[in-house]
């Protein structure tokens, strides 16, 4: 044990060495709200947003990463004096299919989330520090990557604890949860945050475009804004909560933000060290022991786990020496490893259903968000309150509603009363019932379904923008078009379906058959139209009415959901002839 802690105080009074020649470098080329500590090491000021997240509310669920810094803004920026681990040669460049799904997930979440803000160069940089580009760019055609990259399992010895939940599907381990992918998710994590990059049909956390694009919306989620120094931070610390981990990701955004280039696949340098202890080595991609395996750490250059040391054995006493020869100097003896800890039941482990907390049959109208906020609380077997359970609420059925955000998925943790509350929830377009369905993250337990309707828009009033008259000669066409303002509580009513119906008279709304008609497609008589809508005013102008030869009055009758109805009168008359001018008076001659 001494020489270990000698060797550890050698190995970091070299790197702090380093790192102090390379402070006033380093500060030059610093992140925003960003500087440099004694040890060279990027780190957010006072003020700096922290989180209190548990590791599984992390997407890497706290796991190991690269803590190489990039390298300095320097002519010479290899390092002269130190480890070589302490800083690496002159970044090599992003492999070209790595490269190409950062930017297609940028580009994708300009499109569905453009007030995030996500540049590409913050997944590099998340990247580069959880796997060193999907290993040096160690990826197939289709962006998979040779090999998949797993992370140790997280049992709680030096590592956080995290047991199974899915089943071993992604990281091979039925008993606890590794780190998977290029972008190391855990199994839960991906379970709500996978996307298809690729377009293949399926979600593959072992595939760079899939887990790129499932980054970005991750980090995007919360309404957060990442032009926001504020927001950067706490989308960073969510994906994995630690102050050190901030620092060195926004060293690399900054690094990839002056300016990076495109390298051939598989050609990609690796990070040498991580922050569990444990060094790789620097190199080429292609090493098989670049990655971290199910079982532990790998030792560099292999493909198998780390030779564990051997028990110690008690020492044999000394034999007699031949003349001339010395005896070897006695060993100091180690101190025994203490014995590992059996950790102990989680929050977690105790949770033996679920209740609903709050209000039954949430309704809302389309595109309204619902008033009341749906809450599940955790319980034990006796009915006691479990805090610190992480819920999961899905969004369930043939529904385009969703959480704040736009997402689907959402999880929160139990508070010390054993409730979680989901985010506010949005409804969409489609009308219907729909589910939000609550689990426990990490346990099988009955999942609690909470039951919400989406009802159709509304208006209260119509109001004719045209006249309320309009007139038409038989077989002649009305010269305006019918206009109408939908409003509900004096607002204009947007999205509002209308339907409009030629009418036998105000006291029968049986549908007419002879008088004024609307045309189909076909230009074929008809006198019911459905399926319109009001604009974002409230504004509905309806198409042209047409009349046949039958003379007299008619009604048109427009109604909304909610019950508003305005009648349009129509005449269909012969013009009036022109008066003759021969016949009036006041041109007959005088007598």
């Amino acid at each position: 044990m001494a020489a270990h802690f000698d060797r550890r105080l050698r190995k970091a009074a070299v790197t702090t060495t380093v790192a102090a020649v390379a402070v006033a470098a380093l500060s030059a080329s610093q992140a925003p709200n960003v500087t440099a500590d004694g040890n060279g090491r990027q780190t957010t000021a006072d003020n700096a947003p922290t989180s209190d997240a548990s590791s599984q509310e992390s997407a890497t669920g706290n796991s190991p990463y690269y803590t190489d810094l990039p390298p300095l803004d320097s002519p010479s920026p290899a390092p002269t004096i130190g480890t070589p681990s302490s800083r690496g040669p002159s970044e090599a460049g992003i492999p070209a299919t790595v490269l190409d799904a950062y930017k297609k997930a940028e580009a994708e979440l300009l499109q569905s989330k453009p007030g995030c803000n996500l540049p590409w160069q913050l997944l590099a940089a998340i990247g580069k520090v959880e796997s060193g580009q999907a290993r040096g760019g160690r990826v197939d055609a289709d962006g998979t990557t040779i090999g998949k990259i797993i992370g140790p399992q997280l049992d709680g010895n030096g590592f956080a604890l995290i047991k199974d939940t899915d089943n071993g599907v992604y990281d091979g381990n039925s008993s606890y949860d590794n780190a998977v992918g290029p972008m190391q998710f855990i199994p839960s994590t991906w379970a709500w945050a996978a996307r298809d990059g690729n377009g293949d049909g399926k979600a593959d956390p072992n595939n760079v475009y899939d887990a790129a694009l499932a980054a970005g919306h991750y980090l995007c989620r919360n309404n957060w804004d990442l032009s926001d120094q504020g927001d950067l931070a706490s989308a960073i610390l969510s994906y994995n909560n630690s102050q050190d981990y901030l620092s060195t990701v926004l060293s690399w955004l900054e690094h990839y933000r002056k300016g990076t280039h495109e390298i051939p696949d598989g050609t990609g340098s690796l990070p040498g060290s991580r922050s569990d202890g444990t060094g790789y080595g620097s190199g080429s991609g292609s090493s098989t022991g670049a990655s971290v395996g199910s079982t532990g750490p790998r030792t560099p250059g292999t493909g198998s786990p780390s030779p564990k040391p051997s028990p110690h054995k008690p020492s044999q006493p000394d034999k007699p020496t031949s003349p001339g020869t010395e005896s070897p100097s006695p060993k100091p003896p180690t101190d025994p490893e203490p014995p590992a800890e059996t950790p102990g039941p989680t929050p977690t482990d105790t949770v033996d259903h679920l209740e609903n907390a709050g209000a039954t049959g949430l309704t809302a109208m389309a595109g309204d968000t619902f008033t009341q906020k749906i809450s599940t609380r955790a319980e034990t077997e006796d009915g006691k309150a479990v805090g610190k359970v992480r819920i999961r609420f899905t969004v369930v059925g043939d529904t385009d509603a969703a959480f704040t955000g736009g997402e689907k998925v959402a999880a929160v943790a139990t508070d010390a009363s054993g409730v979680a509350v989901a985010p506010a929830l949005k409804a969409g377009e489609k009308t219907g019932g729909f589910t939000v369905r609550a689990t426990v993250i990490g346990r099988s337990v009955k999942a609690l379904d909470h039951k919400a309707t989406v009802t159709e828009r509304v208006a209260d009033a119509l109001e004719s923008i045209t006249d309320t008259t309009l007139t038409c000669t038989p077989g002649g066409e009305f010269a305006d078009r019918v206009e109408v303002k939908a409003t509900r509580k004096g607002e204009a009513a947007d999205k509002v379906a209308v339907t409009a119906t030629l009418v036998k008279s105000v006291l029968d709304p049986t549908e007419n058959d002879k008088g004024p008609y609307f045309k189909d497609a076909d230009d074929k008589p008809v006198r019911t139209l459905t399926g319109l809508k009001t604009d974002a005013k409230g504004l509905l102008k309806l198409p042209e009415l047409y009349a046949d030869d039958t003379e007299g009055t008619y009604v048109l009758r427009l109604t909304t959901a909610g019950g508003a109805v305005r009648d349009i009168t129509l005449n269909v008359a012969e013009a009036e002839p022109a008066p003759d001018p021969s016949e009036d008076p006041a041109t007959e001659p005088e007598a």
